[in-house]
């Protein structure tokens, strides 16, 4: 109890914490969190909040840092909130080769971020997901919903893995009857593992200006109404 008190003043002295909250509390002014999940925030602490379950998903998705030899990645939902860290985590590793797919609005904003190429997925070419270079992808960081395997198999390596960040009870069949038939391409529904040193990793990249989380709007607590009408809107306009 008394680590856990500790934890708590010096997070509180040092203006906040973030954390990874599966159990709600997002609405929250206060909410209550175990202490090892909890983590300081950077100097700016709204964009260094954002980043908890978005980038903590994506960490717990696949370690760009892991992949020795270069690779090529796929990332869907790319201007989406764990999108857009994947790309930058992505970059920060140095060896991978990024495709990314979003819709024409957020074309500019995503290849701000690095990309090496694009793709519109409501155009009826790019939402085939065929890279423009005839590359095929080690690994996808699936953050969209609606997109069939039989759309992912023929544009993914031999080894080629989809991790789903948002699977549904038939992902899971799926998956399990892939590693039934001994296929060597996967589709991995994504189990969120908290972990206190994933935040800190995450948060460290943020305070050191490395990842960078966008903000489209702010709203006051008492209109969380409007803030969640406008994230129900699926439109972004970053700053």
């Amino acid at each position: 109890m008394a680590s856990k008190l500790m934890r708590a003043v010096q997070y509180d002295a040092y203006g906040g914490g973030a954390a990874a909250l599966k159990s709600g509390g997002g609405l929250a002014e206060y909410a209550v969190a175990r202490a090892n999940i909890t983590v300081k925030l950077p100097p700016e602490p709204l964009r260094g909040g954002l980043i908890a379950l978005q980038a903590l998903t994506r960490a717990t998705a696949i370690k760009f840092d892991g992949i020795g030899s270069p690779a090529n990645i796929l990332i869907t939902a790319a201007s989406g909130g764990t999108g857009y860290h994947a790309i930058q985590l992505a970059k920060l590793a140095g060896n991978l080769y990024v495709t990314a797919t979003c819709g024409s609005r957020n074309i500019d904003f995503v290849k701000s971020l690095g990309v090496d190429e694009v793709l519109d997925y409501k155009t009826p070419d790019d939402a085939a997901l065929k890279s423009p270079s005839g590359r095929k992808y080690d690994a996808v960081v699936h953050c969209a919903t609606g997109i069939a395997w039989s759309v992912f198999e023929p544009n993914l390596s031999e080894n080629g893995v989809v991790v789903n960040i948002t699977p549904s009870p038939g992902t899971m069949v799926s998956s399990l009857l892939k590693r039934l038939s001994f296929l060597k391409k996967r589709l991995v529904p994504l189990m969120l593992a908290e972990k206190r040193e994933e935040l800190e990793f995450l948060i460290g990249l943020v305070r050191d200006g490395k990842l960078k989380t966008a903000v489209d709007s702010t709203f006051p607590l008492s209109e969380a109404g409007k803030a969640w009408e406008r994230m129900m809107e699926g439109r972004e306009d970053y700053d």
